[in-house]
């Protein structure tokens, strides 16, 4: 009788040892099927298609079956773009705007978020324009929304970063490390920590830091000294982050580079070779695997759409 229960003992066991690993080589499947980043042979994303070249752009976004296009305009800054077609829907106007430096979305609450740095607010606008707005002190520079639907904003010139409810109610202030200066854009994960990327042309520093969730401690980070070799920067201005937290970085190289969680250089998803100005602003549709950039210049602005 004894002899019988070890063998069922030891049969459960096994059941139990092949099913986890079953399970760790489905989550490692999932993560190499999207990315397909740990093949260093791959090359560049393809550019798929361009919308239409307009003024300059400001931010760039998507939801459900829409792309939301934000230029620097007063009336119809917003253009609504379907997502297969890539056709002109509609146009949306942020009323009473000073000016935009970004713009991100909710999926949850189905509302697009629109930073104006110049009024020092946040213009909400619901997906048929209509809008309100609350003042953000220390000059609001770039947004995200996190996993608990709240907005994070980044203010780059007081070094801080700002977590809002969903109605515009302050709920804290995150004072960054002293040496990650000029904050361009953060992301909360679902851990809480944030990824950070920092430095402006005459900083000594440029790169993405991976930030405890009360802000206090670097973890991990990427960069250094500004330049344009594989591994360095020169002012990594906005981010994006998959669903397996791989970062998405946009910097004044003229280039998207693709980093894993831990912040581990994985390939170049976007050459310069690939972009007309200067990549400003980008959105990830996990769900679609596209990646939208703001291909920028002073006078004019296009988006160009990258199968990711």
């Amino acid at each position: 009788m004894l002899d019988y229960c070890a063998m069922l003992c030891r049969r459960a066991l096994k059941t139990a040892d092949v099913y986890s690993q079953t399970v760790k080589l489905t989550m490692r499947a999932a993560v190499l099927m999207w990315t397909c980043c740990v093949c260093v042979v791959c090359v560049v994303a393809p550019l798929v298609h361009t919308l239409s070249e307009g003024e300059p752009l400001c931010g760039v976004t998507s939801l459900g079956e829409e792309i939301y296009l934000l230029r620097w305009k007063r009336v119809d800054a917003v253009e609504v773009y379907d997502v297969i077609s890539y056709r002109l829907l509609r146009c949306l106007t942020v009323p009473n705007a000073g000016g935009y430096s970004d713009m991100t979305s909710c999926a949850n609450l189905l509302c697009l978020y629109i930073c104006d740095p110049y009024v020092e607010c946040i213009h909400r606008l619901d997906l048929h324009g209509n809008a309100e707005r609350w003042p953000v002190s220390d000059k609001p520079a770039r947004l995200s929304v996190n996993a608990n639907h709240n907005l994070i904003v980044t203010c780059r010139d007081f070094g801080k970063i700002k977590e809002f409810s969903p109605r515009g109610e302050l709920l804290r202030d995150v004072i960054l490390p002293d040496d990650v200066t000029n904050p361009h854009h953060a992301i909360q994960l679902t851990s809480g920590q944030f990824i950070v990327c920092h430095g402006v042309r005459n900083d000594r520093v440029h790169r993405l830091c991976k930030i405890s969730s009360d802000g206090r401690h670097v973890v991990q980070s990427h960069g250094g000294h500004r330049g344009s070799d594989t591994g360095q920067y020169d002012e990594p201005v906005h981010l994006a982050v998959d669903d397996n937290e791989f970062v998405f970085v946009v910097d004044c190289n003229r280039r998207v580079t693709l980093l894993s969680p831990t912040l581990e250089y994985v390939r170049q998803v976007v050459s310069r070779d690939q972009l007309k100005c200067w990549p400003f602003r980008q959105c990830l549709d996990v769900q679609r695997r596209r990646l939208y950039v703001a291909d920028y210049k002073f006078t004019a602005g296009r988006v160009a759409v990258f199968s990711v």
